[in-house]
């Protein structure tokens, strides 16, 4: 679709919106947020990062941008440069302070996940069933952490940019993807906790 009705893949998305923005328009920031901000700070996460360091380094890789918005010459471009720099960014702030242990991890991702209406009987089951969810995981090898976590969160995954962020060939994001999917289908099935929760 185009002709301004958009779409396209999240690279051509985010390449209009900071067209527009450098052409004038304040709001196309506001859009280019909104379409990049959790891959960004999925990407963070990614890195080893905890929720609030994660945060903290999606708002320096903004800042960074209109910092340096001039310096990317192809609009199309900014997706990979957002990306690049939220990697580098994570890096540098992993290096400076110890990694947080994988229970504290899945402890901010529960907390996120259960903000439901549902009585006790619901909430008792549905927390079972994450904790039986995030405990498998947790067990995945940090390639297959880092790469659901990043697919997860695109609309419709630009496979280019997600193996930009996790430094993978963009031909075995899929392959991978599927392997790791059906690790954790065949961890869950074979658990008779889940068996249980289900």
């Amino acid at each position: 679709m185009h002709a301004d009705g958009t779409t396209g893949s999240l690279a051509e998305r985010t390449g209009r919106a900071f067209a527009a923005y450098r052409g004038g328009d304040p709001a196309a920031m506001a859009d280019l947020v909104d379409a990049t901000t959790a891959l960004l700070w999925h990407t963070a996460r990614a890195q080893g990062l905890g929720s609030a360091a994660a945060e903290d380094v999606v708002q320096t890789t903004w800042l960074s941008l209109v910092r340096h918005q001039h310096s990317i010459e192809d609009p199309r471009a900014v997706l990979k440069w957002l990306l690049t720099t939220a990697r580098r960014e994570a890096w540098s702030v992993s290096r400076r302070s110890r990694r947080e242990d994988a229970r504290e991890e899945m402890g901010d991702l529960l907390d996120g996940a259960t903000v439901l209406t549902d009585g006790p009987e619901q909430l008792a089951v549905r927390g079972h069933e994450q904790t039986v969810l995030w405990r498998h995981f947790a067990a995945l090898s940090q390639r297959c952490q880092e790469l659901l976590r990043v697919v997860a969160q695109a609309e419709r995954p630009d496979y280019q940019s997600v193996a930009e962020a996790l430094g993978m060939p963009v031909g075995s994001i899929g392959p991978t993807r599927g392997r790791c999917l059906a690790k954790l289908r065949a961890d869950l099935t074979n658990d008779p906790a889940w068996e249980v929760a289900s």
